[in-house]
């Protein structure tokens, strides 16, 4: 039968196909826009006649029982769904009339994510675009808010050398990669282990590491091979970012970062431009990962190197309240970076 196919079929079914899957995203996405703005007009209708004529919460529970008997199949309005969209309301009211578009553009579940686990407009923000950007699911997302990612990503602890050493605005997309400190909460591990076991266990749970690294690695090894005048010197682990096109090597040192290691990253780095980095590839970049690390001291040691260098911090499991208090606060974020402060919101 595929003898007689015409010789441009497959073309054809190719093409067929991607229309097929392309309509089938953009209905779930109108699908899922038109569900969200249904909820936001029944939160309202439930707000207003709450502020209007005193209505109590236990409304919500009659609210479903009625629907449940006069429409039996229909699903998604228990009481605490019903909470939640009376929620969803309250949120965004001050944005305008109506639910703001980024917010209907991710699934019901996300935004309850959202809603009830990050209180700051400005940090809820950046987690709805962080989400449509990577396509976070919503276990991924709830683990990045866990963990405390908008901090960690903002952080006003990260040592690194970038504007120096990369052009605008590679410069800034590097910098926004960088986190401190690198939570491996995934890895089984007492607190003493030494380097190599670190470095196994990143390589076992590697999909683990990636989520944790962010979007656009790609693995390309541990004890990656270089030879420089018939020495040869291993790397840790490497990456491809295909985003920032361009490879990162990460170098794990189990204690306090010393000076020197910046000046053996800065070596890695120029071995690697030299003999692997393909010509069409941005310069290559260096993390050195480290249990403990003084601000200054790593700024100094990062000065007037001329390859990019972060230097992060990294805990095994997850992380205890005493560093949690140490990242800087939404309100500390804004004012470093002269945000605007946001209106107050409503509850």
């Amino acid at each position: 039968m595929s003898d007689l196919l015409p010789g441009d079929y497959p073309d054809f079914l190719k093409e067929l196909k991607a229309k097929i899957k392309a309509r089938q995203t953009r209905a779930m996405l109108a699908m899922n826009q038109e569900m969200i703005s249904l909820y936001w007009e029944i939160g309202q209708q439930i707000v207003q006649r709450q502020e209007q004529s005193g209505w109590g919460d236990a409304i919500l529970t009659q609210i479903e029982q009625d629907l449940k008997r006069e429409m039996p199949d229909l699903q998604g309005f228990s009481r605490r769904n019903l909470y939640r969209m009376r929620m969803l309301y309250l949120t965004y009211r001050s944005q305008g009339e109506f639910v703001p578009q980024l917010v209907a553009q991710i699934p019901w579940g996300h935004n309850t994510v959202l809603m009830e686990k990050v209180k700051n407009p400005i940090e809820r923000d950046w987690y709805i675009a962080q989400t449509l950007e990577h396509g976070w699911s919503r276990n991924i997302l709830l683990q990045q808010i866990e963990s405390n990612l908008y901090a960690r990503q903002a952080s006003l602890k990260k040592s690194h050398n970038f504007e120096q050493t990369l052009p605008d605005p590679q410069s800034d997309l590097v910098e926004q990669a960088l986190k401190d400190p690198y939570i491996f909460d995934f890895l089984t591990l007492r607190q003493g282990a030494r380097e190599r076991e670190i470095q196994a266990g990143l390589v076992e749970k590697i999909r683990d590491f990636l989520v944790e690294l962010g979007s656009g690695f790609a693995f390309m090894g541990s004890e990656y091979p270089l030879r420089v005048s018939n020495q040869d010197f291993f790397l840790d682990l490497l990456f491809y970012h295909y985003r920032l096109r361009c490879l990162v090597v990460i170098d794990l040192k189990i204690g306090e970062f010393k000076p020197e290691d910046a000046g053996k990253m800065n070596f890695y780095l120029s071995a690697l431009d030299d003999q692997v980095k393909h010509p069409d590839d941005r310069p290559s970049v260096g993390i050195i990962l480290c249990r403990t690390k003084d601000k200054l001291i790593a700024d100094y040691a990062l000065r007037d190197l001329n390859k990019p260098i972060g230097v992060s911090t990294y805990h095994l499991g997850k992380l205890p309240p005493e560093l949690q208090a140490e990242l800087p606060t939404v309100e500390q974020l804004q004012q470093a970076l002269e945000l605007p402060e946001p209106d107050a919101e409503e509850s």
